[in-house]
This record gives C-alpha cells, sequence and structure tokens, in this order.
C-alpha cells in the first residue's frame, strides 16, 4: 500500500517521519502552511528519511470570538492532539513534525507529542505582518477595541470599517504577544522549537528555509533516539512559564502549559506557576499591553533576545534541546537582529517587577483562577457585582452603556463544562477598552480571556458554575475584592447560605457534550485524559 502511495525500496528502508500539518484557507494563521510543510518534507529527505504528509484540523479564535462558535476553540485543542496521536500510532512512525498556527494548534501539537514520545519538532507557522492604518501600526486587537469605540461615540462606522479592512494584510497569527505567540515563544523555550523558527514573520523570506531546517532536525533526533519528553521537563515548562510572564503574555499559557505537563506526565500546579510568575520581570514591550508586536520582537533578536536576558538573570534554567545543543549555547549564538532596548528591556530597566499574570484563590475561587495583569496598573480592586449568566448578556451591557466605573463585572456559565468549551471574552474586554473603561471595571469568569485582552481580568474560576462553584451563588451588588498582593479573590457574602443562582442550560449532542462529560477542571488544563 506505501508503494501505492509513490515510495519504493529506498524509501521504505528509512525512518518514516510524519509531518502533520493543521493547514486550513479558512484563517490566515494556518494558510500557508502547506508551502512550509512542502520545505519540512524537503528537510526530511535530504537529512535520509521518509516523510509522510497528512493533516488535522484548526478552529481560528478571532473569527469565532464573540459566537457560539467559540465554543469549538478549546475543544479543538483535543481532537487536535487526539487526531495526531492517532495517526501516528496507526502508521508507526518514527518521528513528527508539527506545522502549527492558530492558538489551539500548538499546545495541542505538544500535547499529541508529550503522549507519543517520538523524537518531535514543533514549528509555528509564524505572526502576522502588522495592517497600516492613519499612519499606525495595527492588529486585530486595535479592530476589536474599535468596536467598543465605535458604539461610544468616538470612531464612527467608517473609521471601523477602514480599521477592519487593514488589519490582517495576509498570512500569519495575530501579531501581539496573544496566545499563539506566547505559547510559541514557550516551545522554543521548551526546546521543543528550534531558536529563530517559531518567531520569523509567516511572509518573511526565510521561513521556508527554517521549516526544512526543522526536516533535517527531526531526522537527527530519531537517529538518537530522542523522544519528546527529553524536553517537556519540570524544568523547561518552568521556562516557558517564565518567558510568558516576562513577555506579559496570554492567560492561556497556564491552560495549555498545566496540560502539557498533565499529557508528559510531570507534576506542575497552579502554584509552581504563581511561583515563576512572581519573581520573573516584565522585561519585553509587546501588545495588548505594550507597543510593539511580535513582528518587532523579531527585529531586535526574538526569543534568543528574551533567552539572554532571563539566563543573566536567573529567571531561567538550562535545558536541552531539539538542535542537540542547549538553550544556553543556542541562545548565546543566535542571530541578535536589530538590538532595540525598548522592545526587550535590560533587566534594570524592566517594565514591571513581576510577571503579567497570578494565581488567586478565595471565597470566589477556592480551586484557583488566573489574573491578567499585562497593561494593568491597579493591583487590587473592590466593587459591586454585575452578574450575567453568558457573555453575550454582558456584552450587550457594555454596549448600551450600563456597565459603570468601579463595576465588577461577573460573567459565569462559560467554564469548560458549562459553556461548554470555555469561551474566550475578548468581545466584552475590548469593548469595554474601547469605551474607556479598561482600567476602572474588573471582570470575573469562570471563562477565558484572549491573549489580546488587557486589563484587571479574572479568569479561569474554579470550580466553575455549571459544577456548583462558588460563582453560582453570587448575585448583583455582592461587593467583590481582587487582591494580586495576597493572591485572593473573594466575595462579601456567605455564599454557602445561598442556592445556586445559575441553573446552566442543556447540555448539547455531539463533540460539545462528549467534551463536556470528560473535561477535568481549568485548574488542572481543562484535560481530557484524566478528571
Amino acid at each position: 500500500m506505501l508503494r501505492a502511495t509513490g515510495l519504493d525500496d529506498a524509501d521504505l528502508e528509512k525512518p518514516l517521519v510524519a509531518v502533520v500539518s493543521t493547514w486550513t484557507d479558512v484563517m490566515p494563521c494556518n494558510l500557508h502552511l502547506r508551502e512550509l510543510q512542502a520545505a519540512v518534507c524537503e528537510g526530511v529527505r535530504a537529512a535520509g528519511a521518509t516523510p509522510v504528509q497528512f493533516n488535522t484540523i484548526a478552529v481560528s479564535d478571532g473569527i469565532a470570538m464573540g459566537t457560539d462558535g467559540m465554543e469549538a476553540s478549546l475543544v479543538s485543542r483535543e481532537v487536535i492532539a487526539d487526531s495526531m496521536e492517532l495517526v501516528a500510532l496507526g502508521h508507526m512512525v518514527d518521528g513528527i513534525v508539527g506545522l502549527t498556527g492558530c492558538d489551539k494548534t500548538i499546545p495541542a501539537a505538544a500535547m499529541a507529542m508529550a503522549r507519543l514520545d517520538l523524537p518531535s519538532v514543533l514549528l509555528y507557522g509564524g505572526p502576522i505582518q502588522p495592517g497600516r492604518w492613519q499612519g499606525r501600526d495595527v492588529t486585530i486587537q486595535d479592530v476589536f477595541e474599535a468596536v467598543g469605540a465605535c458604539a461610544a461615540g468616538k470612531l464612527d462606522e467608517k473609521e471601523l470599517c477602514e480599521l477592519e479592512r487593514s488589519a490582517c494584510p495576509g498570512a500569519g497569527a495575530c501579531g501581539g504577544q496573544f496566545t499563539a505567540n506566547t505559547m510559541a515563544l514557550a516551545m522554543t523555550m521548551m526546546g521543543l522549537s528550534p531558536f529563530g523558527a517559531n518567531e520569523v514573520p509567516a511572509t518573511a523570506e526565510d521561513k521556508r528555509a527554517q521549516a526544512r531546517r526543522c526536516g533535517e532536525l527531526v531526522v537527527g533526533l530519531v537517529q538518537r533516539q530522542e523522544g519528546a519528553r527529553k524536553f517537556i521537563t519540570r524544568a523547561s515548562l518552568t521556562n516557558a512559564v517564565a518567558a510568558a510572564a516576562a513577555s506579559a503574555g496570554s492567560t492561556n499559557a497556564v491552560l495549555h502549559l498545566l496540560a502539557i505537563a498533565a499529557e508528559a506526565e510531570v507534576e506542575l500546579s497552579l502554584e509552581d506557576i504563581d511561583a515563576a510568575a512572581a519573581r520573573t520581570p516584565v522585561i519585553a514591550d509587546l501588545k495588548p499591553g505594550g507597543r510593539y508586536t511580535a513582528v518587532d520582537l523579531w527585529r531586535t533578536g526574538g526569543a534568543a533576545t528574551m533567552t539572554r536576558t532571563l539566563l543573566e538573570g536567573g529567571f531561567v534554567s538550562d535545558v536541552p534541546t531539539v538542535t542537540g545543543r542547549s538553550l544556553a549555547a543556542e541562545a548565546a549564538e543566535a542571530p541578535r537582529g536589530v538590538l532595540s532596548p525598548e522592545v526587550v528591556r535590560p533587566l534594570d530597566r524592566a517594565l514591571k517587577p513581576r510577571g503579567g499574570f497570578a494565581i488567586l484563590r478565595g471565597s470566589l475561587s477556592p480551586d484557583g483562577c488566573v489574573v491578567k495583569l499585562a497593561g494593568a496598573g491597579r493591583q487590587s480592586f473592590e466593587g459591586p457585582a454585575r452578574v450575567f449568566d453568558r457573555e453575550e448578556a454582558a456584552f450587550a451591557a457594555v454596549q448600551a452603556g450600563t456597565i459603570q466605573k468601579g463595576d465588577v463585572m461577573v460573567i459565569r456559565g462559560e467554564g469548560p463544562v458549562g459553556g461548554p468549551g470555555m469561551r474566550e471574552m475578548l468581545g466584552v474586554t475590548a469593548a469595554l477598552v474601547g469605551r474607556g473603561l479598561g482600567d476602572d471595571v474588573a471582570l470575573v469568569t469562570d471563562g477565558r480571556f484572549s491573549g489580546a485582552t488587557h486589563g484587571l481580568m479574572v479568569g479561569h474560576i474554579s470550580p466553575e458554575a455549571a459544577l456548583g462553584g462558588p460563582i453560582a451563588r453570587i448575585k448583583d451588588g455582592d461587593r467583590v475584592r481582587i487582591d494580586v498582593e495576597s493572591r485572593r479573590l473573594d466575595v462579601d457574602a456567605d455564599l454557602s447560605a445561598r442556592r445556586d443562582a445559575y441553573h446552566g442550560r442543556a447540555r448539547p449532542r455531539g463533540v460539545l457534550g462528549k467534551y463536556a462529560a470528560t473535561v477535568s477542571s481549568a485548574s488542572l488544563g481543562a484535560v481530557t485524559t484524566r478528571r
């Protein structure tokens, strides 16, 4: 049967390397992966192995955002990991290269690699180039925030339409330090991706050469019999947390790194994540809280520049990488780019003394939650709860102008089980920013946030409302307190004496129903392989 596909005796005597793409033409993030897949195959052949190709799914968070379609996003992570694992098992391949793009494809590929423990290399398709509008660089973040600005009368509909048409000029994933770029940096820090590969923009001339290089590297891993778990360790996962914190990246990194750790059978807890984030300063001035894009980070030396700085301060440790050399050795010899002390700051000019997120517990989230600190100057907030069941009701309230300074918006019923699928709240958070309320309103949810979210936002509330967590019993007017310094999220009410005010909705059939029946808590990574 393999001969029927065009392979001959010489091909079949060599190791078989699966080159797995998440290509699709329904989004810019993964649009170009077919071309990169061909380049990876060239590298595999040149290094003395035989490539075999297959494809798996991808769901665009940016397109699905704010709709019922967003329920598919986190669920797709499990489907991608499962499908990669199944085909690799079924065809007994010797190694695997995963080509990834939009958010969930990156952790999904790493999860599959952790399960299989095959020689593995992960390549991210790279960030999109920024768009240009009214003389400045813009990203998809600007479009979501402009929706709120338009509703508030700060921008007219013609300007909003012009911005929307300009923000995404071609192939590549969202251009700030949102989830895709945060996780791509994490994969480099873990050693699963080589330095200089992931951060190259999707349309840059060097991207195809980096893809070919990844094909060559995986054959070396096959020859040395080095599986993915050599690189997915407690030390490398801690490095990934530190890099996400230092870049004020997406809070989704918490969810995904917990999931990767679970699949690799490595102990990693919310407390471990909080400790790493607390001791690591923010040194990268990147969107959504900062000024620069992922393309700017690439120009200034990318992951290697950040790694050298973090190694200097002792915030990350030296670990092995897929190149056969250590993280420190790779960072030391990587090209330095056009260095800018503004994009990546030296330690004595760090933007903030602690990383871009923290883990809180308290009467509203006894099993833990994640607070996003990117762009937020405030470390504490107290105000009356404005409670909404589901995202749509909350968004409508923001657009109607009924949310006031000092309010704490509470959105429940959006957890892994209750959603199902743990939708991201970018539509709501961006609308708040667009109306000028980003620093004056806090938001608490058992759902998630997009990497493009900034402000004082608390997500991943556990236990979630659908599982009877305290958030199911909170009411309008209850005083909610967020205190980052003490790592607390509390409400001034005896919730134990109340019946649930949230009653959820009927569990759907099909894939969402299966997911809701098997998914674990967000505090465990929302995985479906343990509960």
